[in-house]
């Protein structure tokens, strides 16, 4: 058992899925960064508010004896549009990605047709002629 899992784990398929999970958890903190630090905060600009800060408050809360808001409840879809966006830079990036590898293997060249034999007819012709003999 211990064998076939070795098999099974050492595969090239295998290897290379575990090789693209790791790059494209990499890379989704990559984008996670340029998202919250670059496009959050020229968004937040525009609605002249932290982006991530964006939110609605369903409940409101009350303040226990240390003095502290307990109990809001808030819906934050400041945080849901910054996903949605991350999700869709990741997204466009796998496109070009694969688009690229696409791009890059060889054009298949259609495989070259059979080389023309006798049709049917012309077997049955020759069948008939030897039985003939």
């Amino acid at each position: 058992m211990l064998k076939e899992f070795k098999e099974f784990a050492m595969k090239g398929n295998l290897i290379d899925i575990a090789v693209g999970f790791v790059m494209g958890a990499a890379f989704k903190e990559v984008v996670t960064a340029f998202t919250g630090g670059i496009v959050s905060p020229l968004i937040g600009m525009i609605f002249d508010s932290d982006f991530k800060a964006l939110r609605y408050q369903l409940k409101e809360g009350t303040l226990n004896d240390a003095g502290e808001m307990v109990g809001d409840v808030f819906l934050e879809y400041g945080t849901f549009l910054t996903n949605v966006i991350d999700f869709i830079i990741v997204a466009f990036v796998m496109f070009l990605v694969v688009k690229g590898v696409n791009n890059m293997k060889k054009k298949e060249e259609p495989a070259p047709a059979a080389p023309a034999g006798p049709s049917e007819v012309e077997l049955l012709i020759e069948i008939r002629d030897s039985l003939k003999k």
